[in-house]
């Protein structure tokens, strides 16, 4: 019997690589679309320009298998990842079309399960020009997405073209909103940084491993039922090293409506519901990794 095939876009990149790594540890075949070669050894690569709908076929209908043994699911994480790194039309178009071209193909070629990479930044408050408190904390998937720039913008986007394209095919879509995105070697910086912490003022102090994106990503192409879902992903605590009370205390006094008791370091971005829908676990903490 083979191994199940999973699709990775952007398996070479920060996060990517760990979710490929993860895939194939846990017994799938891996096939990575990506505009470079991943260093994990023994994935494939198809070198592919998403912004080309029929770069994206070829490789999913040729390279993919899906004539044959279909494939267990899409896990698209290629995009520019941030924003004012580009043009702000360049990042909105790339961003946008490559999921769209990505769930298109899906759709077109019978794959019933995609996840996509959605951001904490779909809120607004990361790249939002003056900053601006939310609305109550912790931050849950029910709350305003606000986003004034091309990045936050395009992950909105991509989560409505997921759920566009369950209500057509009945194709399972699962949005991740992700936290920022820690690997080994990034815990020390980012603990140097603890006695500055108006510096991950913006993103609410939140961060996640990869390895954790990775179990998430895998937990969610098994799971079945889940239909179109927005999920956060982030940490049980925050990258601070104060009480995330004090921390709401001094940076977010605006805010007066809690839905949690923030006891400790408690994460601003609540990570209940992929815990209830995946059984997922969060296994990395900033304080207990290595520099």
């Amino acid at each position: 019997m083979s191994k199940p095939l999973v699709v990775v876009t952007g398996g070479s990149g920060k996060a990517g690589r760990w979710i490929v790594r993860h895939f194939a540890e846990q017994g799938y075949e891996v096939l990575n679309l990506d505009v470079r070669q991943t260093d994990e050894p023994n994935i494939r690569t198809i070198i592919t320009d998403l912004n080309d709908p029929g770069q994206v076929h070829n490789a999913l209908s040729v390279y993919g298998r899906t004539g044959s043994e279909p494939v267990a699911g899409i896990v698209h994480f290629a995009a520019i990842p941030q924003a004012y790194t580009h043009p702000n039309d360049v990042c909105f178009r790339n961003n946008v079309m490559s999921t769209y071209n990505i769930l298109e193909a899906a759709a077109n070629l019978g794959i019933g399960k995609v996840v996509l990479a959605s951001s904490e930044s779909s809120y607004g408050i990361v790249f939002a020009k003056k900053f601006f408190e939310p609305r109550y904390l912790p931050v849950d998937e029910d709350h305003p997405q606000l986003p004034e720039d091309s990045y936050g913008l395009s992950k909105v986007v991509n989560e409505e073209t997921g759920a566009a394209f369950h209500r057509r095919t009945g194709m399972q879509v699962v949005s991740f909103r992700l936290g920022n995105i820690l690997v080994p070697g990034d815990y020390g910086r980012v603990r140097a940084s603890f006695s500055q912490p108006e510096q991950r003022q913006r993103i609410l102090w939140s961060y996640i491993d990869a390895r954790d994106v990775a179990s998430a990503c895998r937990l969610a192409i098994e799971k079945d039922g889940l239909g179109c879902q927005a999920m956060i992903l982030a940490a049980d605590d925050t990258s601070s090293d104060r009480p995330t009370r004090e921390l709401v205390r001094q940076f977010l006094p605006g805010v007066e409506k809690f839905n949690a008791p923030l006891e400790g370091r408690a994460s601003l971005l609540s990570n209940a519901k992929a815990k209830k829908l995946l059984g997922w676990q969060p296994q990395y903490r900033i304080m207990e990794q290595p520099d």
